[in-house]
């Protein structure tokens, strides 16, 4: 065969390269999903403000009482302590939303410290005119200067709002947290001003509370990064006209009617027992029960629009407020009363924190403290008509039956519910 047609000669492919495989890696390690308050307060400034406000409103729960043992150690009256705080209360509903309206307008540190210093000063006013025998108009004149005392825990919450705008799952959570903090500052107050009036002397509740409040406010105030931005002067109405909030407000009216009757008919029925002293104790199970739910609440993602789950929760609420009745009517017990004021009490921070969040989203834009300080405003209101109530029930049905109070009280919050919640769908 020709040499031009011949097959050129095969030449051997060189053997493939092995290319090392890659050392064999364990599987990434599974990380646990951080708690919804860790992811809460890794938020820039939120602790630091958190902190003065928990110390601001401790006292809250400390100036009434320590004011009735002040004043009836002094004077010897109850009627009298009775009706001082009871004034308070009056000009707080009154003066308390112009300092929020205040408070939106001007921003929360340009308010809030003259309105505490001014508050400080009507309560150490009190002192001195109860400890120098002043006339008994100057009690009621010092402790109508401390209604000034702004509204901490709606400015907290109107931070928590600012902060976490677009994220209701971890508004949620804070609102839960501030609802918890109340429920902790209203049972550790009345106890510690208790404790340092008799410890002490009877004015030291007094003393400390203010010097507490005007220190946590000093600290809140002082974390500017973290505070929503001053309004000014807005043109809409109160949010009390806004849509929803009539019927709402009312609700929380009622709620606040269970609070205050509870408290006057467990006061009176322990004291019939012959066990007064363990009245303060009981009525705390009912704070730590709600406290408690309150965080246990705030770890879950809420299912559904607030709306619909408000009359949920002041339907559960009306239940579990029949458990002390039962326990009064079929026991007489005071411990079993206390483990049902404990579960009743669950149902309190659910309802509280749906009903704050209702306030939230219905407020409009820019008057988010007033609209939170008009929602304890109708709270406090309902306190005193429960609180009256329910004395008068105890004067005469007794005090098993007057545990019907705070039943009755809980079925109007929730007929006030549905019926909010069946006008909000009317388009």
């Amino acid at each position: 065969m020709p040499d031009a047609i011949r097959e050129p000669a095969t030449i051997p492919s060189p053997p493939p390269a092995t290319v090392p495989s890659p050392p064999a890696t364990a599987p990434p390690a599974r990380t646990r999903p951080r708690s919804p308050y860790v992811r809460l307060f890794a938020t820039p400034g939120a602790l630091a403000f958190t902190l003065g406000n928990l110390i601001a409103r401790l006292p809250m729960g400390m100036f009434s009482v320590s004011a009735v043992i002040m004043i009836a150690g002094a004077r010897g009256s109850y009627a009298l302590a009775g009706a001082v705080t009871a004034t308070g209360l009056a000009a707080t509903a009154v003066v308390a939303p112009w300092t929020a309206r205040l408070v939106d307008r001007y921003g929360q540190a340009r308010i809030a410290v003259p309105a505490t210093t001014v508050a400080v000063c009507g309560s150490l006013a009190l002192l001195l005119c109860v400890h120098y025998g002043a006339p008994d108009w100057t009690l009621f004149a010092a402790y109508a200067a401390t209604a000034t005392t702004p509204n901490t825990g709606g400015m907290s919450r109107a931070r928590w709002a600012h902060l976490l705008k677009g994220d209701p799952a971890a508004l949620h959570t804070a609102n839960s947290f501030e609802q918890a903090a109340d429920e902790l500052c209203y049972m550790l107050g009345p106890v510690l001003a208790a404790f340092l009036c008799g410890a002490l002397f009877p004015e030291a509740g007094t003393l400390t509370g203010a010097v507490l409040l005007l220190t946590g406010v000093l600290v809140f105030a002082a974390q500017r990064s973290t505070q929503p931005p001053a309004q000014g002067r807005t043109t809409g109405k109160s949010p009390l006209h806004a849509r929803g909030m009539p019927v709402l407000l009312a609700s929380f009216l009622a709620t606040g009617a269970v609070f205050g009757s509870m408290e006057v008919v467990t006061i009176a029925f322990a004291d019939e027992g012959g066990h007064q002293a363990a009245a303060g104790g009981v009525l705390a199970l009912q704070a730590a029960g709600s406290c408690v739910a309150g965080l246990v609440f705030g770890a879950v993602r809420p299912g559904g629009p607030a709306a619909r789950r408000h009359p949920v929760c002041v339907a559960a609420m009306t239940v579990l407020m029949g458990l002390p009745l039962l326990a009064a009517a079929l026991t007489g017990s005071l411990l079993v009363l206390a483990c049902a004021l404990l579960v009743a009490g669950m149902a309190t921070a659910p309802t509280m924190v749906t009903g704050m969040t209702l306030v939230q989203s219905r407020t409009p834009e820019g008057q988010l403290n007033e609209g939170m300080t008009l929602a304890v405003t109708g709270l406090l209101g309902g306190i005193a008509c429960g609180s009256a109530a329910g004395g008068s029930a105890v004067e005469r049905l007794g005090p098993t039956a007057g545990y019907a109070v705070p039943v009755i009280a809980s079925a109007c919050a929730l007929a006030l519910a549905l019926a909010g919640y069946v006008r909000g769908r009317r388009p």
